[in-house]
């Protein structure tokens, strides 16, 4: 058995038992068009057929090309799919803040479409899939209360390399695959000219520094450029924060996530 058929086969448990364990038999997951969400797509359909839906939440700044990459992944493995457009609540903030840069422009929307999709979650009595990879949410590379936001990721454990090579295993749609990452936030927005390195060179840094603990000298002895190490790991622990619950003061005996601290899934 191959890598991928095995990671394929353990993440089709995964979400079975993590999403019905709740007592909820609905997924669904925001398309965009791209990578990481196509991935998490094909997996869940294998789980979910009709149980599962695909949310496109365009904005005016978002590609044909990545509209027309999810309507082909839709036919392609017959997804069940609607869209909600951004666009109206994005242009009525952006007339009330004509300040506004790509920055806070980009977080708005991320944060307006995770809106809209757990609004439509709770329509459907469905759980949110999660679509960031390691290499995003190791570097703090997402935002706060929207596209890290979710009930169940699948490939939260899967660098982004790796997902292309699972999108690969999994047959997802060669337009897909081949085009440049962009989270389509702002015109021309592109993933790997914002961290400055492609996902290749940062992946390859992190599995050493992250995976195997090698300690910065040693990772530099092994011809990783010293300067994009010294970003990955100053991005790795100042967007630490993003990765846990918000910190709660403690005033009593038991506080929660300092000394009440059962499993996620606990029971009577």
């Amino acid at each position: 058995m191959s890598k991928y058929s095995q990671i394929t086969e353990f993440l089709g448990y995964f979400l079975d038992n993590e999403v019905r364990k709740t007592g909820i038999q609905k997924v669904v997951v925001g398309l965009s068009g791209g990578l990481d969400s196509a991935v998490v797509a094909v997996l869940a359909q294998k789980i979910f057929k009709d149980d599962l839906l695909c949310v496109k939440m365009p904005s005016q700044y978002s590609s044909q090309n990545s509209l027309d990459d999810a309507d082909e992944l839709c036919r392609d493995f017959n997804l069940r799919s609607e869209v909600a457009s951004i666009a109206p609540m994005l242009e009525a903030y952006e007339a009330m803040n004509p300040e506004l840069d790509n920055l806070r422009k980009g977080n708005f929307s991320s944060r307006m479409r995770m809106s809209t999709l757990f609004d439509i979650s709770a329509r459907e009595g469905a759980l949110v899939l999660g679509t960031s990879n390691k290499s995003e949410l190791m570097l703090g590379y997402g935002t706060l209360y929207g596209d890290l936001a979710s009930a169940v990721n699948p490939i939260g454990d899967l660098y982004k390399s790796e997902v292309y090579e699972l999108a690969e295993y999994l047959g997802v749609t060669r337009s897909i695959i081949k085009k440049a990452p962009s989270a389509d936030l702002w015109d021309g927005q592109s993933d790997e000219a914002d961290l400055g390195y492609t996902y290749a060179q940062l992946d390859e840094a992190m599995k050493l520094y992250v995976d195997e603990r090698l300690p910065r000298e040693e990772i530099i002895k092994r011809g990783i450029d010293a300067k994009m190490l010294d970003m990955i790991i100053s991005r790795i622990f100042r967007n630490h924060f993003k990765r846990k619950m918000p910190v709660i003061a403690k005033l009593t005996s038991r506080t929660l996530n300092h000394d009440f601290n059962y499993p996620r899934d606990i029971t009577l």
